[in-house]
């Protein structure tokens, strides 16, 4: 890895206020996704995918594709925003640059091309778009099958009927057995929601946590102690008493579970109550295995923020871009997308879900 990010540890250990917490601890590995260029060998969102040459490249084939009306052309996407980044740096630049009239070029001829092809309606099926690729080597905490090293994640550029969320895709390799790489993958016609399903490349620094459940996943015994102000008082640990009324945010804000793009963990319950997933399969309860944020922490507690990350956080919005949210993926209203898998076998079909 490039770089390192380093979560500052949290206020107070919790399960020396609450030691029923410590059975509950789960280990997690923040990502941290910066925006780079990540080759095929490396751990990335958005970043190009080791996917052999001779393999059909995933696509989508649902006909449920929601019409948001709002849609565009992934890579001409990418290109505004790193134009929006350059005028935002030198606002005295040129409209276009040679580099990005050469790409502008490309693009609209691409773009022409499919229109001749027919119109967007008639494509489908729609090929996927890479969201992240993990190597184990990077992410010891995943589970490959025997002789995977690492996983592939696409998704659909399009909100899908009746949930309103992009279809998802899975993928398990080793490495060693790729030989050429497939140069050039196929490219959707358009996507949603003005590019927030098109990641921006990021290399990635992963970071192992330990997290506590959301209170929301709590038994109803521990959702009433970690409820009682009393407690709190009495462990003397400098909570502010503002929690007073409802200590159970404080925890949840600063203790229980991180934010942001991770791997394994708790989830972030919030916009919905906890939903078990259960396999197709074995009917196994499945466990999180990736979550995609929108954000990478909130604006209300900077705890979570990386020491590496805190200056830009307090300078706001840099070259146009807020410093919490580097993929530009925004799932759901302003939500996470959480995958799922069967803790039996990771050969088992994955679920997915917004929360």
């Amino acid at each position: 890895m490039v770089f390192v990010r380093n979560t500052p540890p949290r206020p107070f250990d919790v399960t020396a206020v609450f030691p029923e917490l410590a059975p509950l601890a789960r280990e997690a590995t923040r990502l941290h996704p910066r925006p780079g260029s990540p080759s095929v060998w490396d751990s990335s969102v958005g970043g190009p995918l080791l996917w052999p040459a001779g393999e059909p490249w995933p696509h989508c084939e649902s006909a449920e594709h929601q019409n948001s009306g709002f849609r565009e052309y992934p890579a001409a996407v990418l290109l505004e925003r790193r134009r929006q980044a350059r005028l935002h740096r030198e606002p005295e630049g040129p409209e276009y640059t040679p580099e990005e009239s050469a790409i502008k070029e490309r693009n609209d001829a691409a773009l022409m091309r499919r229109l001749e092809a027919g119109p967007p309606p008639a494509e489908c099926p729609v090929p996927m778009l890479p969201v992240a690729q993990l190597y184990v080597r990077d992410v010891p905490m995943l589970r490959p099958p025997e002789q995977a090293d690492v996983l592939q994640v696409l998704w659909c550029p399009h909100d899908h009927e009746p949930d309103v969320k992009p279809a998802t895709a899975l993928f398990w390799r080793s490495s060693a057995e790729v030989g050429d790489v497939l140069a050039v993958p196929p490219s959707p016609y358009e996507a949603d929601w003005g590019g927030s399903y098109v990641p921006e490349p990021c290399l990635l620094a992963p970071e192992q946590i330990t997290e506590y459940p959301n209170s929301f996943d709590l038994s109803a015994e521990l959702r009433q102690l970690v409820g009682d102000w009393s407690r709190w008082q009495a462990a003397d640990v400098g909570v502010d008493s503002s929690y007073a009324e409802y200590p159970q945010e404080f925890y949840d804000a600063e203790l229980a579970d991180a934010p942001g793009w991770k791997v394994g963990g708790w989830p972030p319950w919030g916009r919905t109550d906890p939903i078990p997933c259960f396999c197709a399969v074995c009917d196994t309860r499945m466990v999180p295995l990736l979550t995609i944020a929108s954000f990478e922490w909130d604006g209300e507690s900077g705890r979570w923020v990386p020491y590496e990350d805190q200056a830009a956080e307090s300078a706001g919005r840099v070259a146009g871009r807020s410093p919490t949210q580097p993929t530009a993926v925004q799932v759901g209203s302003t939500d996470n997308m959480q995958l799922y898998v069967c803790p039996v076998s990771p050969e088992h079909p994955h679920t997915d879900l917004i929360q």
